[in-house]
């Protein structure tokens, strides 16, 4: 399968990834946190907050680090993913999706070497089993049964 949008193929389908996660549960996907990041950036600059820590982290010790912290939130502003990794987004870099696209598959449950592939041990740190629970699910029961149930993603 290709990595360019196929009109034969379900949108459904398309969010799922070659690793067996769905694209829709992710954090970047939904955009949430990249939102809530935006708006509390634009509200502790509105407050002008950065003038304002210094005096408060006499009595917030925690407010030391507010620099870091205003930081680690532009950062989380940019943890945004508008389309799946089947539709060209995502890990530019993903070798899982490189794989599975050099060999022709349409996700790693086609092959049968999934299990032990050491490409998803840079998943397993953010995401444990849950790719090898969903590629379990999707070689067994296929996509469609795999969407209509319970996906895994976290932990």
């Amino acid at each position: 399968m290709s990595d360019q949008k196929d009109a034969h193929v379900p949108d459904d389908e398309r969010e799922i990834a070659y690793c067996g996660l769905y694209c829709k549960d992710c954090f970047l996907r939904k955009g949430e946190i990249a939102d809530m990041a935006r708006d509390l950036r634009k509200a502790l600059r509105d407050e002008k907050f950065t003038k304002m820590h210094k005096g408060l982290s006499k009595y917030f010790k925690e407010l030391e680090n507010y620099e870091t912290c205003y930081e680690t939130l532009g950062a989380l502003v940019k943890f945004r993913c508008k389309k799946s990794c089947k539709d060209g987004s995502g890990n530019p870099f993903c070798k899982i999706r490189k794989c599975a696209i050099k060999k022709g598959y349409d996700g790693c449950w086609e092959c049968g070497d999934y299990k032990d592939c050491r490409l998803f041990d840079s998943l397993k740190e953010v995401h444990g089993e849950a790719t090898t629970k969903n590629l379990n699910k999707l070689k067994g029961k296929g996509k469609e049964e795999f969407l209509n149930g319970s996906k895994h993603y976290v932990l």
